[in-house]
């Protein structure tokens, strides 16, 4: 094994050591922030209601539907409107996730990490795109 090189220079033991152990340092402290955002992003959930008041729908950080509220005007209503009520508020919860997941990520990781960022964008991109395939199919406008 070679000795660890800094700006093109050999490092003494001594260095070398205090170089590894910062590295290991900085390692460890990357593990724990991104299994606290991991903690954190599992306890997201986001709720949101149509504009007509027929449903609510609740979602978890990944935009899957964990909750479903639907109001007794649905009686009065077209199926399909029902069905348009539904995808309208899952899609508004979703964004309402998407929200919350980015507060958390740059809560955690700090606003000015590149990580956390990446990671806020990943979640946003994957959520818009579920409304977007929906409206894509006519689903939800």
């Amino acid at each position: 094994m070679s000795n660890p090189v800094a700006g093109g220079e050999l490092l003494d033991p001594d260095q070398a050591a205090e170089y590894v152990r910062q590295w290991k340092n900085r390692i460890d402290q990357m593990a724990a922030r991104t299994r606290a955002v991991a903690d954190r992003l599992n306890q997201v959930k986001a709720t949101a209601r149509d504009a007509n008041d027929l449903a609510e729908v609740t979602v978890d950080s990944t935009g899957v539907l964990i909750d479903l509220k639907l109001s007794e005007r649905i009686q009065r209503v077209p199926p399909d409107a029902v069905a348009r009520a539904i995808l309208n508020a899952a899609q508004q919860a979703r964004v309402e996730a998407a929200k919350k997941s980015r507060d958390v990520v740059t809560e955690v990781m700090g606003p000015d990490s590149v990580a956390a960022r990446t990671i806020a964008e990943q979640i946003e991109q994957r959520l818009q795109r579920s409304a977007d395939e929906e409206r894509r199919e006519g689903i939800i406008r």
